[in-house]
């Protein structure tokens, strides 16, 4: 069977290597025992180790067990558990493996995964981002999230992400909007993570590609996260962290990417901001400043000129209130009073300017800009 979209068919992965991805689902709770104290930097170390050596330091007590399990393991059985599954498998012994992924040290030898839409082989270092941040995260977070996907996108750039909660979703959809996207998970490839982002992974695999190092079926675990923040920072030239506190996987996610030598970015945040801490102290440290895709494209040979995204044309009257949210308004009553504009006519114009995409409502009732940008007059026919 082959999947033309991702470059790879049947044959694309080896038997040992896929044997060595069962063996790490098989592992998973030895894994999880040793990560404990410290999962976000144990996790590399371990899965560095070959086969026997991995099965020694996590469950020696069952390393001959487990060991003859691994290596009785039938290729047809293999292949046939990732054929039900609707998935597609290959090892960096095929020359459509990433790039990215062919140096590491702990780099997984295969990668499982669903949908077609980018090959694999295209994922090369300078047409391929990652962009991480926090689970909870702001207003501000998540529209930034969302405009870098949807920019980066534009500009033909791979999007990787982690189709996590706050951050990881929203720069999954700013990139879908566009284009395709990329999400690497930490359990199976068929099992969407969280399974409330269910209908973000269907939209995912019909657009783009879902990767992961276990087999189908397998469970997520603590230490699953960080194993996976690591594929995600080794598939991509740059990592983007655009919320964080400063106890955080993205961070760690950053630290891998500049361990392997790739670039690292962020997003700014307000100085007294929790989930700022991270991406400003990265910032401090010399990550690339980031502020918009425009910071990131410049960084990327890969990126292409694409079409600019605007929004739908902006009415005089509106262009004011625009300009009274942009200068730091928040109510309909500042609104108003900042355009010299009565405020129920104030009521209606933001309103539009919502539908329009200009503006966001809060649930207290105040407004935000998003960063959508208006069409430009030169450009109005």
């Amino acid at each position: 069977m082959s999947f033309p979209g991702a470059g790879v068919d049947s044959g694309s992965a080896c038997p040992d290597c896929l044997r060595r991805a069962w063996l790490v689902a098989r592992l998973g709770v030895w894994i999880q025992t040793a990560c404990d104290d410290l999962p976000g930097r144990r996790t590399p170390e371990l899965l560095r180790l070959s086969s026997e050596s991995l099965v020694e330091a996590v469950a020696a007590k069952k390393d001959d067990e487990i060991l003859e399990w691994n290596t009785a393991l039938g290729e047809g059985e293999m292949r046939a558990a990732i054929f039900n599954a609707d998935c597609w498998c290959c090892c960096r012994h095929d020359e459509s493996f990433p790039v990215g992924l062919r140096d590491g040290a702990d780099a997984p030898p295969v990668l499982i995964g669903r949908g077609g839409a980018i090959r694999l082989r295209d994922l090369e270092l300078e047409n391929s981002v990652t962009v991480v941040g926090a689970r909870k995260a702001t207003g501000y977070g998540l529209e930034m999230a969302a405009t870098l996907g949807r920019e980066l996108a534009v500009a033909g750039l791979n999007v990787i992400s982690g189709m996590a909660l706050g951050i990881d979703g929203a720069v999954h959809r700013g990139s879908l909007e566009v284009g395709p996207t990329i999400a690497v998970l930490g359990c199976g490839p068929d099992r969407p993570y969280p399974a409330s982002h269910a209908r973000l992974y269907g939209r995912i695999v019909e657009r783009g590609l879902v990767v992961s190092e276990v087999p189908p079926g397998a469970e997520a675990w603590r230490w699953s996260f960080p194993a996976r923040n690591r594929i995600m920072a080794a598939l991509a030239g740059m990592t983007v962290v655009v919320e964080a506190a400063s106890r955080s996987g993205s961070l760690i996610t950053a630290e891998m990417a500049s361990d392997a030598g790739r670039d690292v970015g962020a997003v700014p945040g307000l100085a007294t901001s929790r989930v700022a801490v991270g991406p400003n102290e990265l910032i401090a440290s010399g990550a690339a400043l980031i502020r918009s895709g425009a910071d990131v494209i410049d960084r990327m040979p890969g990126a292409t000129v694409g079409e600019p995204l605007f929004g739908p044309e902006v009415e005089p009257g509106q262009a004011a209130l625009l300009a009274a949210v942009e200068a730091g308004c928040r109510t309909v009553e500042e609104i108003a009073r900042e355009a010299g504009s009565e405020v129920g006519e104030a009521a209606r114009g933001v309103a539009l300017l919502e539908v329009k995409g200009y503006l966001k409502s809060g649930a207290t009732g105040t407004w935000s800009r998003t960063s959508l940008a208006p069409y430009p007059s030169e450009r109005r026919d």
